[in-house]
C-alpha cells in the first residue's frame, strides 16, 4: 500500500481505513498540516472525526465518524470496552510462555510527567511464529491505556521492534525501520444500524516482506 490510506469500510455514518506508518492522526503541538484526518477529509469532501487513536508509526485499522454525534456514540463503545481489537507485532526475542495474559498497572511517559497514578492494563497474547532474534505475536488489548502494548511488552522484556520510547533501539539485535505494530482486526456494533461489523486486514507490507525473508 503506497498511498496514505486504504478504505476498508464506508457508509453514510462511518469510514474505516488502513493507514500507513509515519502519518499522524491529528496535528501534534508542532501543528503539522498533513495528517490522516486532513487527507481523508480532502478525499471525502467533508469533515471526519477520529473515534480512537493509533501512534504515528503504527499501521492498520482506524475508525472515523462523519459527524460529531456518531463520533460520541462510537467513542462510548470504546470506553465501555465493546470494541474488539487485535494487533500483530514483531517483538524482540522469544516470549515465554507462548500464550498468556499481560496484566498490571502501567503509566505512559506523559502520565509520569504530570504525576498521574498508574492504571490497570490487561492484554491477551499468543506467539504465532518464532524467528531468529524476534517473534510474531498477536495481541488483544482488553483495556485501552495509552501506549499499553508498547509498555507491557517492554516490561515483559520483549519490546516491540523499533521501540524508542520504552526501550533503547540500539539494543535490538534485529532492526526494523519503524515500530513493528499493526492494527489488523476490529469488531464493533454499528451505532446507527445495531449490526455487528467485523473487519480484518493482512499484515502491513513492510512486516510481510520481513517475514518472507525467513521462509
Amino acid at each position: 500500500m503506497n498511498k496514505a490510506f486504504e478504505i476498508i469500510f464506508n457508509d453514510e455514518h462511518l469510514i474505516v481505513v488502513n493507514k500507513i506508518a509515519k502519518l499522524l492522526i491529528q496535528p501534534s503541538p508542532r501543528r503539522e498540516k498533513v495528517t490522516l484526518t486532513s487527507l481523508l477529509a480532502e478525499t471525502l469532501g467533508g469533515q471526519v472525526f477520529p473515534c480512537h487513536r493509533l501512534d504515528r508509526e503504527t499501521t492498520g485499522l482506524i475508525i472515523y465518524a462523519k459527524d460529531r454525534q456518531m463520533q460520541r456514540l462510537m467513542m462510548d463503545e470504546f470506553k465501555q470496552r465493546q470494541v474488539g481489537k487485535k494487533y500483530l507485532a514483531f517483538v524482540s526475542g522469544k516470549v515465554k510462555p507462548r500464550k498468556g495474559l499481560l496484566a498490571g498497572p502501567i503509566i505512559d511517559r506523559e502520565g509520569e510527567r504530570f504525576r498521574e497514578r498508574p492504571k490497570q492494563a490487561r492484554t491477551a497474547y499468543r506467539v504465532l511464529r518464532e524467528l531468529p532474534g524476534f517473534s510474531l505475536v498477536e495481541l488483544k488489548p482488553l483495556t485501552g491505556r495509552t501506549n499499553q502494548l508498547r509498555i507491557q511488552l517492554a516490561k515483559l522484556g520483549n519490546p516491540i521492534l523499533g521501540e524508542d520510547k520504552y526501550a533503547f533501539r540500539r539494543d535490538f539485535k534485529v532492526k526494523f525501520k519503524r515500530l513493528a505494530l499493526h492494527a489488523c482486526y476490529l469488531n464493533f456494533r454499528h451505532p446507527a444500524s445495531g449490526e455487528k461489523v467485523e473487519l480484518k486486514i493482512d499484515l502491513a507490507e513492510d512486516m510481510r516482506k520481513c517475514l518472507e525473508k525467513w521462509r
